[in-house]
C-alpha cells in the first residue's frame, strides 16, 4: 500500500492532503516553502538508515540518519514478557526491523505506542512489518490520525501494556498526551518516558512543559502542577524525552520543583527580575 509522510513531522497519511493538520495547527509549523510529501521510497533512496544506541539495560534508543521530520528518538523498553515501540519513527526500514526484533528479545514487540500526535510517525507501518502489534492511540487524540487501520486501538486513563510497564493521560501537551512509566528502569528505581509531555532541558536538572515548543506557547501554572502531580504517583528516578534530552537521576523531584518554577513565572512571583 502507498502512503505518504509528511517531511516536515514525518506523520503518515494514508491520502496526500494539500497541507499536513498536524503541521498547520498552531503547535507546529508548516515550511515557508510550503508543505512537501514524501514516499517511504523516496526516504529510502536518500540513504537513510535507522541507528540503535543502548541508553541502560533493556532500554534502546532508535534514531534516523538522516533525521526524518521532527528527528525524535524512539525507545525500545525490554522486558522478559516482551517489549514496547515508543514514539515510533516516521521511517522504517527492514534492517531496523530486523534489528527491533532482534533486541526486543524472544518474546518481540507487543505494543506500539506514541506520546502524542507529533509522535505517531509510520507507526502502522512499523507495526505490518512487526506482525499485526497493537498501535495504541490516545482516544481523545485520534482525531489526528492521518492513517487509520484495524491495528489501531484506542485507549483512555491508564494502560499497563507489561508488567511493570505503564502508560497514562497527564494531557498537557495535547489532552491525551501520555507518557510510558517502566518500574524496573533505573536499576528498579524507575524511569519516566516522558515524551515532550514533560521534556528535559540540556542543564539535566530541570524540565520545560509547553503546549508548544517550536512557537513558544506555554502551559498555564495550574496544568504543569496536575502533570506534575499525575506523573509523581509512580517514582521514577530517571527521565527520557523525545530526543537526546536526559533527567539522569533524582527525577521526580526535579519535576516538580521544575513545575513550581514555572508556576511561579507565570503567576508573576518573578516580575520584579524583569
Amino acid at each position: 500500500m502507498t502512503f505518504w509522510v509528511c517531511r516536515t513531522c514525518a506523520v503518515e497519511h494514508a491520502t496526500r492532503p494539500e497541507v499536513c493538520a498536524i503541521c498547520a495547527d498552531e503547535r507546529q509549523w508548516v515550511p515557508a516553502s510550503g508543505q512537501v510529501w514524501a514516499s517511504l521510497d523516496e526516504l529510502a533512496a536518500e540513504g537513510r538508515k535507522v541507528e540503535a544506541t543502548e541508553l541502560e539495560p533493556n532500554l534502546y534508543g532508535f534514531e534516523a540518519v538522516p533525521h526524518v521530520g521532527i528527528g525524535q528518538q524512539s525507545k525500545l523498553v525490554r522486558t522478559p514478557q516482551g517489549a514496547l515501540l515508543w514514539d515510533p519513527l516516521g521511517y522504517v526500514d527492514d534492517d531496523a526491523v530486523e534489528r527491533v526484533r532482534e533486541l526486543a528479545g524472544p518474546a518481540g514487540v507487543v505494543a506500539i505506542a506514541a506520546s502524542h500526535p507529533h509522535m505517531f510517525g509510520v507507526q502502522v507501518e512499523w507495526s505490518h512489518r512487526l506482525g499485526g502489534v497493537p498501535v495504541l492511540v490516545s482516544e481523545a487524540d485520534a482525531g489526528w490520525l492521518g492513517r487509520r487501520d484495524d491495528v489501531v486501538e484506542l485507549w483512555t486513563g491508564e494502560r499497563e501494556v507489561l508488567p511493570g510497564v505503564v502508560l497514562s493521560q497527564p494531557g498537557g501537551h495535547f489532552p491525551g498526551s501520555a507518557v510510558a512509566h517502566w518500574a524496573a528502569g533505573a536499576d528498579g528505581l524507575g524511569v519516566l518516558l516522558s515524551g515532550d509531555t514533560i521534556f528535559a532541558n540540556p542543564d539535566r536538572v530541570s524540565v520545560s512543559f509547553m503546549r508548544s515548543y517550536p512557537n513558544r506557547i506555554p502551559l498555564s501554572g495550574a496544568v504543569v502542577q496536575r502533570v506534575a502531580e499525575h506523573v509523581a504517583r509512580r517514582p521514577f528516578d530517571r527521565l527520557y524525552n523525545n530526543f537526546l534530552g536526559i533527567v539522569p537521576t533524582d527525577a521526580t523531584a526535579v519535576v516538580r520543583r521544575s513545575a513550581e518554577r514555572h508556576a511561579a513565572w507565570v503567576r508573576g512571583d518573578f516580575d520584579h527580575l524583569t
